[in-house]
């Protein structure tokens, strides 16, 4: 088969790599229908991300059709049209049993594209299949359902849930990319009062507005505006979705005393925590791994058309195009990417692919 390779900071090839196989009991092969590139892959490609070694096959986001099982797998089965969730699931250690998903001890956690072969390629091994696929009818389009994977759950556990927005709150979300729309779009069901989007791209502060941003600043005009909304107290919940340390700081200064930040970007490089302001103010700082329990609500609300995925994708690409896919996705302020992704063949669905063009 074919798949995306890296090499090494800076370098990765489309290229031949062996077919997956059955390793363990609990393994299924899935053929990959849609496959979609995280910030985290970027990270990874910059080097961000040292403990992912050269010949590792990116990617942790698809959804495709099981072609084999192990013998111990009982969920799915053959045919099975699948969403491969970014986390895989032992299910039997302490913080499996917990629904901790993404700290699993067993084995899993964040392993595709990570510690062990991902996505985005022909086939991919799915370890743990019981606990980490999710059945997709067929009605539910591909380009949709691959979001589900990781930057929905990711933003509604590791922004909006442990964020704890609550109604009336004044939510402030700082990076509008895909992880940060999705905040905004799930931070919604609970009820604030307003929704408050910070980024540097006008095309990005559009899409937020597009998904019920109340207001919408840059970096430079954050603070003040916040301020001005909320009578100089500060947002009750900032939500840092960026993953530079001038984002986290920004958050930091926004959020008001005995507020929550979340912060649930990548970060490559140290963020100053300043203590020397921040030890008097009650304030509860969350960071976290996404675990994915949330996923079979999710799923739910796509089937029944009351999440706003469709929106989020820009781009789509043969899958085979990962390279020209990943410089539209690397250079979003220039091409106004949002979620870019990856259409294998034959794809399930009957619309066509674009071939990078603006969907």
């Amino acid at each position: 088969m074919k798949a995306l390779v890296y090499h090494g900071p800076g370098r990765s090839a489309w290229q031949d790599t062996p077919d997956p196989e059955i390793r363990d009991a609990a393994d299924a092969i899935v053929r990959v229908e849609a496959a979609s590139i995280c910030g985290t892959d970027l990270h990874i490609l910059k080097g961000d991300v040292p403990d992912v070694p050269p010949g590792t096959v990116l990617g942790h986001e698809a959804v495709g059709e099981v072609v084999e099982t192990g013998s111990a797998v009982r969920g799915v089965r053959p045919g099975d049209r699948v969403l491969v969730s970014c986390i895989s699931a032992c299910g039997s250690c302490r913080f499996c049993r917990e629904a901790a998903y993404g700290q699993c001890t067993g084995g899993g956690g964040w392993i595709l594209g990570h510690t062990v072969d991902g996505t985005q390629a022909e086939y991919v091994r799915v370890p743990f299949a019981d606990m980490s696929l999710h059945p997709l009818p067929e009605s539910v389009d591909s380009r949709e359902a691959v979001l589900l994977a990781d930057i929905f759950p990711t933003a509604y556990e590791v922004g909006v849930l442990a964020g704890r927005v609550r109604p009336g709150d004044t939510v402030a979300v700082v990076g509008c990319g895909p992880v940060g729309l999705a905040a905004i779009a799930t931070a919604q069901l609970f009820s604030p009062s307003r929704i408050v989007a910070v980024d540097v791209a006008p095309t990005r502060l559009e899409a937020a507005k597009r998904l019920g941003a109340d207001a919408i600043a840059t970096a430079g005009e954050a603070e003040q505006l916040v301020a001005d909304l909320t009578g100089g107290l500060g947002a009750d919940v900032a939500i840092e979705a960026v993953g530079l340390p001038a984002a986290f700081e920004l958050c930091a200064r926004m959020v008001r005393p005995g507020g929550h930040l979340a912060n649930v970007g990548v970060h490559g490089s140290p963020a100053a925590l300043h203590l020397e302001d921040l030890w008097s103010r009650n304030l509860t700082l969350r960071t976290g791994l996404v675990d994915t329990s949330s996923t079979p609500t999710l799923l739910r609300m796509l089937i029944d058309g009351t999440l706003p995925a469709s929106s989020l994708v820009t781009h789509t690409f043969e899958l085979g195009r990962t390279a020209e896919a990943y410089d539209v996705f690397g250079r979003a302020a220039d091409t106004g990417a949002l979620k870019v992704v990856l259409l294998g063949e034959p794809p399930h669905d009957t619309l066509s692919v674009r071939t990078g063009e603006p969907v």
